[in-house]
């Protein structure tokens, strides 16, 4: 997965010049994800911003992402180009001026089904320079229950939704109408969605049209060199701050909880086992002894798109902290002197058709435990464990047509040396934000009745751990939900003498008033996984209440992190 080093080629554009390229490229990445955020229909994208924007050139080498979007959706952009290409290939298909492909093949560069990512070549002169590239999160994408997260039922990849390998929406300019008319029958919500994929289309397009106004007025070799040089410098400061690192080697060892309630071993408890070893300037990521895949159930990561991301995002965190080191560009060089390796059919590398969509929280706790074997080595550079993060999907019936809502509730950092962790945000190769109440209640039949920080709670040290957060919300009309999360077993490891912090919970309060009609009308039907209790709910998946006339509190949905 890492190039060749060219951190001792020789360049000969002045670094005045390849500044101001990638600082272009930058912007450029940068105004595609502000175009995206303001022309989409959906929270997720709008207010959360969950959505990727960055810049690939031709050999499918990342040369720069927008800096407001999260690691996980810019970070595995370069992913999804390789998958693509590789796909055309074995079909004999090229690309042209004017395509926008689709692609979200969680086994061929994606991050997970419901990240979907648009793709329009750029060419210069009939010379194909590169690709502008937007991934964004959608509310649905067709998966065997409403929304797109909380889909723990999924006995394979093809419960998950709607898979689109590589398929032109656009075809040498010529929208293809066939596919979009398949998009919107198969899609809850589709106008919103549909919504959202035209958004980045557009958004796509304007990177495609900055990238060669850039080249225009640079030219194509001075580009090409300038990217390469860099990627060269961004090499020689990971191979510094590897250096710096004493040589051994490190290895932790994390529990997730998997489904508590199963009576199966195989899917609860499940190991995430990191071991990092330093040689000079170069660094080694084993997950050997992590658990092998859970075969029918989504808590397994994709290798490519989200282990990969979530090692190097940790590793850049922590060994080139921004706020010492300073602007870091983010590109292909960051990666080169880092090697992953990770057995075949273990969780960490599962194999076709192994379902994955809920593979956020097992992807966040792996950065976790990458942090935690870290520690050993620079215990002033890491913070001690994360609260994971909860994820909810909202979702009824209209009239005819669903309304779908994604809410992702914060967790938090571990103190480190000098400072308390932060509190209530998102952590690690996540960095979406929440929702404003105003834009929930405004659009959506939820009150919001509660939101707060979890005080009192965090484990004893001289920095303590952040503070979680508390909401609450309230169905105004007929509703289903879902939940996905991690950390109700196992507790956010402390170290340098800091205690552990507490578990999470989940909770629902139901008035089971005409939930019987309700199934009858929406199919859903009320799942617990893990244990089932204020202390500890693993998730609680496609739960339903019919409201029939009842007052809006007959059924509330918390979540404390």
């Amino acid at each position: 997965m890492n190039d060749q080093s060219t951190a001792n080629q020789t360049v000969d554009v002045d670094p005045v010049t390849a500044s101001v390229i990638q600082g272009a490229l930058e912007n450029i990445a940068v105004e595609m994800g502000y175009k995206l955020m303001r022309m989409s229909y959906s929270s997720i994208i709008r207010e959360s911003e969950d959505f990727g924007a960055g810049l690939v050139d031709a050999q499918g080498r990342g040369l720069a992402e927008s800096t407001q979007s999260t690691p996980l959706q810019s970070g595995p952009i370069p992913g999804y180009i390789r998958g693509m290409l590789k796909t055309l290939n074995e079909r004999g298909e090229q690309v042209h001026p004017g395509d926008v492909i689709m692609h979200n093949d969680a086994y061929g560069g994606a991050s997970h089904v419901p990240d979907v990512g648009f793709i329009v070549p750029v060419f210069h002169e009939e010379e194909l320079i590169g690709y502008s590239v937007t991934t964004a999160h959608h509310l649905d994408i067709g998966s065997l229950s409403p929304g797109s997260c909380g889909i723990v039922d999924a006995l394979d990849a093809y419960a998950e939704g709607l898979q689109f390998k590589a398929i032109k929406v656009y075809d040498r300019g010529q929208k293809v109408e066939a596919v979009w008319h398949i998009l919107r029958d198969n899609i809850r919500a589709s106008d919103m969605v549909v919504g959202d994929m035209e958004a980045q289309v557009a958004a796509s397009q304007i990177g495609a049209e900055r990238l060669l106004a850039l080249v225009h007025r640079y030219g194509v070799d001075t580009l090409k060199r300038s990217c390469d040089q860099v990627m060269a410098y961004a090499e020689r400061l990971m191979r510094s701050a590897i250096a710096q690192v004493p040589d051994g080697t490190y290895s932790a060892k994390t529990f997730i909880d998997g489904f508590l309630d199963s009576p199966d071993t195989t899917k609860k408890d499940l190991p995430i086992v990191v071991t990092i070893t330093v040689e000079g300037d170069e660094m080694t990521v084993d997950l050997t002894d992590t658990a092998d895949q859970v075969p029918d159930r989504p808590i397994n990561m994709p290798f490519v798109g989200t282990v990969d991301i979530a090692i190097w995002l940790t590793i850049r965190s922590v060994l080139l902290d921004t706020a010492i080191h300073g602007h870091i560009p983010v590109n292909d060089g960051l990666c080169r002197p880092i090697r992953i390796v990770a057995p075949e059919g273990c969780l960490a590398n599962p194999v076709f058709p192994a379902p994955t969509i809920a593979r956020f929280c097992p992807g966040n706790q792996l950065a976790d435990t990458v942090m935690k074997a870290l520690s050993q080595a620079v215990p002033s550079q890491v913070s001690a464990g994360i609260g994971n993060l909860r994820v909810i999907a909202f979702s009824g019936l209209d009239g005819d047509d669903y309304w779908v809502h994604m809410e992702i509730c914060e967790g938090s950092y571990g103190g480190r040396k000098g400072i308390d962790g932060m509190d209530s945000v998102d952590t690690l190769y996540a960095n979406t934000r929440n929702n404003p109440i105003e834009d929930i209640e405004s659009h959506l039949p939820l009150r919001v009745t509660r939101y707060e920080l979890r005080e009192d709670v965090c484990g004893a040290g001289k920095w303590r751990g952040g503070l979680g957060s508390i909401r609450e919300f309230t169905y105004l009309k007929d509703g289903g939900g879902s939940i996905e999360g991690e950390g109700h077993k196992y507790k956010p490891w402390g170290f340098l003498g800091g205690k552990t912090d507490t578990q999470r919970r989940s909770r629902c309060n139901v008035l089971t008033v005409g939930l019987k009609n309700y199934r009858q009308k929406y199919h859903i039907r009320r799942r617990k996984l893990g244990t089932n209790s204020p202390a500890s709910a693993q998730r609680v998946a496609a739960t339903a209440i019919r409201t029939n006339g009842t007052p809006p509190s007959c059924w509330t949905m918390s979540s404390t992190s």
